[in-house]
């Protein structure tokens, strides 16, 4: 049998604005469309002509916003093949779910991932030999409140992958004022870390290829299909293809891909910065004799202004007695990240110590001790995540362009925690492969979220969790107080 291919078709039907200048120019769809201007009577000033050689790592989001919303709708219109590959770009928790789910459909896919360690995005985990270091820098727990996502923590029990957290947890107020929060609903957390988790959801897969480091630079589609490229370098053609990560790169990699409802969706999600201070101590940190209270392992720092979280990773991931050292993860407020926000590719050295020096203060303010007695670290590191978390969310579990082939899943789309991030790629996995099952026909009947308002997002600094938001915490603390 003959598999018909089609050449994709642009169209502005779709569009969110008139094109009167598509930023997207294919020579072999459209050769007589020329990116030069007519004459003006004006020399070119060499200026804009550098400019405009210079990869879009200069490019603002002005200019983004112009292209995404000026760039003409591909729109594929042959059938779907027998067997179709999906080109997942982001190895977070999302992108690896919806790698599995796709699997489970029969699905083959590619998960193309930039870290240079492991999977996982914001699953991160860093260890330090001989020292015996271990932190999660990233995500710090998760919760469970949906039942599709139980039966999938389930399995991960059972294989012994995640683990339940029954470490004490609660709120610091500064002073080193502490209400722990009940223990429900359950807190888990990766066996050994975060990261390890992330690497071991595709270790058993045999319809997923993962390619990693690699950060694809451009989207381009030719004869039906999508061409993936890393500056210059093909890295195959697909299908379908899933945005699973976010920020500005996300936003220069759908400018002037064809996808203007997909690239205007992406432009509307607002996110936050924050800093990441992991720091390694010898001796325990000095807890004042208030309120009755033993040493805590992790706390949602309040009215301190670095600092949101803190966490005892010793205590959480090695349940380390003796004389191990003692390894804090502290995350800022988003407040604190907008300040001292700088390129987090290039931080120079006198932020890094600023921050490091305000953040340790802060953990001194929360925890009620002088100024200056914090003992020094013996090991630390600051690390900004500059898209960290959503400050607006559409709510739904996933977006998705049926004449584009192209989707978006990701944690933002729902709020902000794993268990959101797992049932986006969860539900976009589904979702193509009910598109692919249906041959790609009728492609109106399948577009998902591509006009969905979005909401203002509140909770924590580090994470909304289900049954832990933040304007219950103190109510359930002091309820927890009073019962015991």
């Amino acid at each position: 049998m003959t598999i018909p291919i089609a050449v994709p078709s642009f169209s502005n039907k779709l569009a969110p604005f008139p094109s009167v200048f598509s930023s997207f120019v294919m020579e072999s769809v459209r050769p007589e469309r020329s990116s030069v201007k007519k004459d003006s009577g004006e020399r070119p000033k060499p200026a804009s002509r550098n400019r405009a050689r210079k990869s879009s790592h200069g490019t603002s989001r002005r200019s983004i916003l112009k292209k995404s919303f000026a760039q003409e709708q591909v729109d594929f219109t042959g059938p779907v093949r027998d067997d179709p590959v999906v080109g997942i770009i982001g190895g977070g928790m999302s992108g690896l779910i919806c790698a599995q789910e796709l699997e489970k459909r029969g699905v083959r896919s590619t998960v193309f991932d930039t870290g240079m360690h492991g999977l996982g995005g914001r699953m991160a985990t860093r260890m330090i030999e001989p020292e015996r270091l271990v932190f999660d820098h990233a995500a710090q727990f998760f919760t469970v409140s949906d039942d599709r996502f139980a039966a999938m923590v389930k399995g991960w029990l059972d294989e012994g992958l995640v683990q339940d957290w029954s470490g004490a947890i609660g709120e610091l107020r500064a002073g080193g004022h502490f209400l722990p929060i009940p223990s429900t609903p359950h807190r888990y957390i990766g066996v050994g870390g975060m990261r390890l988790l992330a690497d071991s959801l595709l270790s058993k897969n045999s319809l997923v290829d993962v390619v990693r480091p690699c950060w694809v630079s451009k989207l381009e589609p030719f004869n039906g299909m999508w061409h993936l490229s890393e500056n210059g370098k093909h890295c195959g053609q697909f299908d379908a293809i899933v945005i699973a990560h976010n920020g500005k790169c996300a936003n220069r990699l759908l400018a002037s891909s064809g996808l203007p409802l997909i690239a205007r969706q992406m432009k509307r999600l607002q996110l936050s910065s924050i800093w990441a201070l992991l720091a390694a101590f010898e001796d325990p940190l000095p807890f004042l004799e208030r309120d009755g209270f033993l040493p805590f392992e992790g706390a949602f720092v309040k009215g301190v202004d670095s600092i949101s979280w803190m966490g005892n990773n010793s205590k959480k991931l090695l349940n380390s007695q003796g004389n191990f050292p003692h390894c804090w993860t502290f995350i800022s407020t988003s407040e604190f990240g907008k300040r001292n926000k700088v390129p987090q590719e290039n931080i120079p050295n006198a932020t890094a110590e600023k921050v490091k020096a305000a953040m340790l203060e802060g953990v001194e303010i929360a925890l009620g001790i002088p100024n200056g007695s914090l003992p020094k670290p013996f090991f630390s590191r600051v690390q900004l995540w500059g898209a960290a978390l959503p400050i607006n969310s559409p709510r739904i579990p996933c977006i998705f362009d049926p004449r584009g082939r192209a989707g978006i899943c990701g944690d933002w789309l729902l709020g902000s925690n794993l268990e959101s991030a797992a049932l986006s790629g969860m539900s976009l996995a589904n979702h193509i492969a009910d598109y692919f099952q249906n041959g790609g026909s009728r492609p109106d009947e399948f577009a998902v979220g591509l006009h969905k308002e979005f909401q203002p997002l509140e909770g924590q600094d580090i994470g909304q969790f289900p049954g832990l938001a933040a304007e219950n915490q103190a109510s359930e603390a002091e309820n927890y107080q009073l019962t015991t």
